[in-house]
């Protein structure tokens, strides 16, 4: 009997589970998408650094699955309560007939099971299929051959959402028992006729409110664009965090006590057609929720810069690696190593005396005498690079060093510049490809791209006039800005500065700092430059075991290392990018759409005095679409603000890993991503809204 009736009221009253059932299956989907990616990573062929890209990719997405497991339980716990509310005067009928709140509980839990049961099955078959676009994207992401793909299902993956999708719904029938054993009949039955008490603002102290949350929120977005500079350690950025939330709070807090008075003032605006009304409605719910707005705008706000800093950065670092990695292999050694130094961590390092002598001779030499088959590369370019003592960032600053460290002062102001003569630079640039110069013999230059520092060092050169102590010569700027330029190849710009000198500059040999290497692979087919790879990039290989065994320390950075650490790093910041900024945008439109539901639920019967005065229901209709437009697009559009500074402050955070500048690609996807979905949302919520207010008429 009681399972008829569950089943029932669910097909009756599919209208009100219409967003909440929703709302479970793309969560349910979601969520098996991501946590399937164990099963599908199998039927990939990659490389072994890249499968242990994944690895920690699907680990980390593993962890955040709990995080987002919580955040979807939150949110169907706050929908449950919706169509608990919803269905108060349903339940004092129940109780009027006889009916005890043990058995009402029971037809609640049925129905949660049976939408339970219902969401879980849609979900994970949505999930299934959408999971195989999943591993079309990841091979896509990883370069990996998928010559072996199938279909794949997840037996894990599948398990795991039963699980926590199973733990969710016992808290939430617990919640709803809970609920219904504190309900009185009176106020059962009476529920639909009780006004939410809302408490009229001074507008003055509201206008004050906002004007001061305004100035706050306006300091905030200076600290993280034009003053990052001086947010270098946490409890910098977190005051900053801060004010901002509290600020979004206060906004909403104020709004409501002054925007209908500055609309009422308008009174072409304010008495035509059915926009007395909408506003009313507005400022009301404003008043009532301004926690859940102030929540809802800060989760749409993180899915807005999560979504759009995560899609530039990789965009940006795909963009980069074509720039940064013109050759094959790079190899570099330490010259003139020392008896024993101190590293930077303050450990006492000794070095062998056949340390030492290798330390003196090129690296060419080096591979020789341990017997490297240098025949299998070609186009080999090998350079000095050399440091003065007496050439420190400092130093390059001159007179200007005080007023930079005022402006920057997370800078190592006492690293010493690394110094490459004209002739040795153009010839690693003849072979990447890059812009070639010239010096007459008292001229120096400044190659850089690392676009921070760049911005620093061209404050000084600018001022023109700039000269250098180098090797007792004085030398003069030949430029007014840094050149771009770079040697050692890299995941992305990130060459602080090289300073080039004429040939004739009297360097000494023990100012050597190191020597440096590029080449290409002697290779014509895939097969042999994976065997050239395997020399320098693999644990086992001979030639690696035999420096070790005479402790030769040569660093090498390759190619297809660089590409597939850097492919990996951007991948995994995407994935988890996507993963959080979908979630985040599920719940706050959830939030939104219950929210508005439960508002024109308890609206039906001033949406029948409307219609009893004269409103037909074109207007009604239109006022409806106004009030829910108004109400989704408050929230969003002060997070869109939010995000234009947000956005800045985490691409000037990751300029380390990539200098994001093209934005506008991954703003498309993001505001495509956030229309379709809010949008859906906004949609759904107002057919949901129309039909429920037509209910009395």
């Amino acid at each position: 009997m009681l399972f008829k009736l569950s089943f029932e009221n669910m097909k009756k009253s599919f209208k009100d589970y219409a967003i909440y059932f929703l709302t479970l299956v793309l969560g349910v989907a979601i969520f098996y998408m991501f946590n399937s990616l164990d099963s599908q990573q199998a039927m990939l062929t990659v490389s072994d650094s890249t499968r242990e890209m994944i690895k920690l990719m699907i680990d980390m997405l593993g962890m955040i699955s709990v995080f987002v497991a919580i955040v979807l339980g939150l949110l169907i716990v706050y929908a449950n309560s919706f169509l608990i509310n919803r269905r108060k005067k349903e339940f004092g009928i129940y109780m009027t007939l006889g009916m005890g709140k043990w058995q009402i509980s029971k037809i609640i839990l049925l129905e949660t099971i049976l939408v339970g049961i219902l969401s879980l099955l849609v979900g994970i078959v949505i999930g299934i299929f959408a999971s195989q676009f999943m591993s079309i994207l990841v091979s896509k992401l990883f370069q990996a051959d998928m010559s072996e793909f199938t279909f794949v299902f997840s037996k894990d993956a599948c398990m795991k959402t039963c699980v926590y999708f199973a733990i969710m719904y016992v808290a939430v029938a617990l919640f709803n028992t809970i609920t219904v054993s504190r309900y009185k009949l009176i106020n059962l039955l009476t529920a639909l006729r009780k006004n939410e008490k809302v408490k009229i603002k001074n507008p003055f102290l509201c206008v004050v409110v906002f004007i001061l949350a305004s100035f706050v929120l306006g300091y905030a977005y200076w600290k993280v664009t034009g003053g990052i500079q001086t947010m270098n350690t946490a409890d910098k950025i977190l005051h900053v965090i801060i004010m901002g939330i509290v600020s979004t709070i206060f906004i909403f807090w104020s709004l409501s006590g002054f925007i209908l008075n500055v609309i009422k003032s308008m009174k072409k605006v304010y008495l035509k057609g059915t926009n007395m009304f909408v506003l009313r409605q507005i400022n009301n719910k404003i008043n009532t929720m301004v926690i859940s707005m102030s929540v809802i705008c800060l989760m749409l706000f993180m899915t807005i810069s999560i979504l759009s800093s995560s899609l530039s950065l990789r965009n940006t670092m795909q963009k980069d690696l074509e720039d940064m990695t013109p050759v094959d292999l790079n190899l570099y050694k330490t010259a003139n190593l020392p008896e024993k130094m101190v590293n930077r961590y303050g450990k006492e390092i000794i070095y062998t005396k056949e340390q030492r002598e290798d330390s003196k001779i090129t690296i060419q030499e080096t591979l020789k005498n341990c017997e490297f088959d240098s025949s299998v590369l070609k186009d080999i370019v090998e350079i000095p690079i050399y440091t003065s003592e007496n050439l420190t960032l400092e130093t390059f600053f001159g007179d200007s060093v005080e007023e930079v460290k005022a402006k920057f002062s997370m800078l190592a102001y006492d690293t010493v510049e690394q110094i490459v003569k004209v002739s040795d630079y153009n010839k690693i640039a003849s072979l990447y490809g890059n812009t070639q110069y010239d010096l007459k013999d008292d001229e120096y230059l400044v190659v850089c791209d690392f676009k921070s520092m760049e911005e620093i060092r061209n404050q000084i050169l600018k001022k023109g006039n700039h000269t250098l102590s180098i090797a007792g010569k004085q030398y003069q700027s030949k430029e007014k800005e840094c050149q771009n330029g770079f040697i050692v190849m890299s995941t992305s710009h990130i060459n602080t500065g090289i300073i080039l000198v004429p040939d004739s500059c009297p360097l000494k040999e023990e100012e050597k700092q190191m020597t440096f290497l590029a080449a290409n692979y002697q290779a014509t087919t895939n097969e042999q430059r994976d065997n050239i790879q395997a020399m320098f990039a693999r644990k086992d290989s001979s030639f690696l075991q035999k420096l070790a065994s005479q402790g030769i320390i040569i660093e090498d950075m390759t190619k297809i290392t660089i590409i597939e650490s850097s492919v990996g790093v951007a991948t995994i910041v995407t994935f988890i990018a996507i993963y959080l900024g979908i979630i985040f945008l599920l719940a706050s439109s959830a939030i939104l759409a219950l929210k508005q539901l439960t508002e024109s639920s308890d609206n039906q019967q001033r949406y029948s005095i409307l219609r009893k005065i004269g409103c037909d229901e074109k207007m009604i209709n239109k006022a409806l679409f106004r009030q829910i437009g108004i109400f989704f697009a408050m929230p969003l559009i002060l997070a869109i603000i939010h995000s234009i500074f947000g956005i800045q402050f985490v691409l000037s955070m990751i300029t380390g890993l990539a200098s994001c500048e093209d934005l506008l690609p991954s703003i498309v996807v993001t505001v495509i991503v956030i229309g379709v979905i809010y949008g859906a949302y906004f949609l759904a919520t107002y057919m949901g809204s129309k039909t429920i207010i037509k209910e009395d008429s």
